[in-house]
């Protein structure tokens, strides 16, 4: 009984950190082109990066005792991060908030199938096959050729390109590292280069409406940045995860009530194939994860 009060909490914890993020990524597309993108990141990055300092300092997360290695990987993944800032908040600028949600969802397909070209790690065939029609789904979703494929679509998969490296940079990194700190580094390189970035551009006075939306949207990625954290402590991680992309369904409901957005049949039926094909990815790492380690214990 204990372990699925475990689950609905980790459940409920997942749901609302996809929520978090979502929320705050409408808040920045309402901002919209009002304030530059290099204000943005340096206002709403400074504020969540000592939010997460504190959290990381509470938690003893902070440490000098990192190898040598890993501060290298930590900012190769920093940079990664920023540029995966830079082209997805240009993209959600101009495209509808679900489009660009669900073109990150290729995520988990995209890190597998980094981890078997980069790291020659053994991927199965059915594993293979969701990659490649997970890709077909994408395609659905950004249909080149077509009138709504742009330069914008094309921002949104370099932004897939660069989770893909952060996730696998990140996969890389010792254990020795506390997650806390990995990402108290990524944002506080993040706002460092938005800072020098930001050094030839003039910046915007803040009036209440762009000061409630940044509020907001800094808000919002700090409790989704919470129950990320609390979310990795409770429940069964095979149960908990295909919950993230209750962010999708976020995105479809936030871009239809605040902006009046709702997405073609098209790229509803792709959304759908990389969820599916996600979710499949997911849950057959982790069963090959237990199988593995079920026969290191033998």
């Amino acid at each position: 009984m204990n372990g699925f009060s475990d689950n609905a909490r980790g459940v409920g914890l997942m749901i609302g950190a996809m929520a978090g993020f979502t929320l705050g990524d409408a808040c920045i597309k309402a901002i919209g082109e009002a304030m530059p993108l290099s204000q943005l990141l340096v206002l709403r990055g400074t504020l969540a990066s000592l939010f997460i300092a504190l959290l990381a300092w509470r938690m003893g997360a902070l440490r000098r005792d990192v190898p040598r290695q890993d501060w290298g990987l930590m900012l190769l993944r920093g940079l990664a991060e920023a540029a995966s800032a830079f082209f997805f908040l240009t993209a959600l600028r101009h495209m509808p908030l679900a489009n660009v949600t669900a073109l990150l969802q290729m995520a988990p397909l995209t890190v597998t199938l980094g981890s078997a070209l980069v790291f020659q790690e053994p991927v199965g065939w059915r594993r293979w096959l969701a990659i490649g029609v997970g890709f077909v789904g994408m395609l659905l979703i950004v249909r080149p050729g077509t009138e709504g494929f742009n330069m914008y679509s094309v921002f949104a998969l370099v932004t897939v390109a660069a989770v893909t490296v952060r996730d696998l940079v990140t996969r890389r990194m010792s254990r020795a590292v506390p997650s806390l700190m990995v990402t108290l580094s990524s944002a506080v390189i993040v706002v460092l280069l938005a800072g020098i970035w930001s050094l030839g551009q003039d910046w915007v006075v803040l009036d209440r409406r762009l000061g409630l939306l940044l509020l907001g949207a800094t808000m919002f990625v700090i409790a989704g940045y919470c129950c990320s954290v609390m979310v990795m402590r409770v429940g069964d991680v095979g149960f908990v995860a295909p919950f993230r992309y209750t962010g999708l369904v976020w995105a479809l409901v936030l871009g239809l009530v605040i902006f009046g957005d709702w997405p073609h049949p098209l790229t509803l039926l792709g959304a759908g194939i990389i969820v599916a094909t996600g979710i499949f990815t997911l849950w057959r790492e982790l069963q090959l994860a237990r199988l593995q380690a079920k026969t290191r214990r033998m």
